[in-house]
């Protein structure tokens, strides 16, 4: 009975071995795939991202409500942040409370969405060690039984891929892990940037009141 279940075992662990290999070669072009993605918003986004916040804020305080929507409009912010800062303005008439929670919102979104984009480079940090770990094991089974039976080729094949999935889920993890942080890094900064321009926009809105 117990031959019958490990000959289970090890038939289903053999089994794994290739979609083990198809998920690490996936997350291989997955991680390829990130690091075009981080270069392009570098040089497209992060690089054009120069707007001077201090001065900004001493605009909107200066010029009055009238030039706020050109201000946002004119200035070095993204793209995406010009879009939530120009919803505000344009909702300028609504009660205070509700205007405050539609900034809430707005910022809300903007994070879920950093938060969308760092996941897929934080499941492959987590979920490469795992699979490189399973490659690793399962080929050492064979290996181990063809070492008792003095076959040298089937043990070095096993430990050869024993070695590269470990190497490849290891570097896919690493390579991932600092994409994630870089990333974080800048959206933190972008998040601090809108909150405190819609703090500063809401000041003014209220001030008009």
């Amino acid at each position: 009975m117990n031959f019958s279940l490990s000959n289970i075992l090890h038939m289903i662990g053999q089994w794994l071995l290739t979609p083990c290999l198809i998920v690490l070669l996936l997350l291989m072009i997955a991680t390829v795939w990130q690091i075009g993605n981080l270069i392009v918003e570098f040089f497209i986004e992060h690089r054009k991202l120069t707007a001077d916040i201090p001065k900004l804020l001493k605009c909107i305080h200066t010029d009055g409500a009238d030039n706020k929507l050109s201000l946002i409009q004119e200035s070095k912010l993204l793209r995406r942040q010009k879009e939530a800062i120009v919803k505000l303005i344009e909702a300028k008439g609504i009660p205070k409370a509700s205007l405050t929670a539609l900034a809430q919102r707005l910022l809300a979104a903007e994070e879920e969405r950093y938060e969308r984009v760092t996941a897929k480079t934080d499941m492959v940090a987590k979920l490469g060690p795992m699979f490189g770990l399973l490659g690793t094991l399962i080929p050492l089974g064979p290996g181990v039984l063809a070492l008792g039976n003095g076959d040298t080729a089937t043990l070095s094949n096993s430990l050869a891929v024993a070695f590269d999935t470990t190497i490849a889920g290891v570097i896919c993890a690493a390579i991932c892990y600092v994409i994630s942080n870089i990333r974080k890094r800048w959206y933190e900064s972008y998040m601090i940037s809108m909150e405190t321009l819609m703090e500063c926009i809401l000041e003014e809105v209220a001030k008009d009141a």
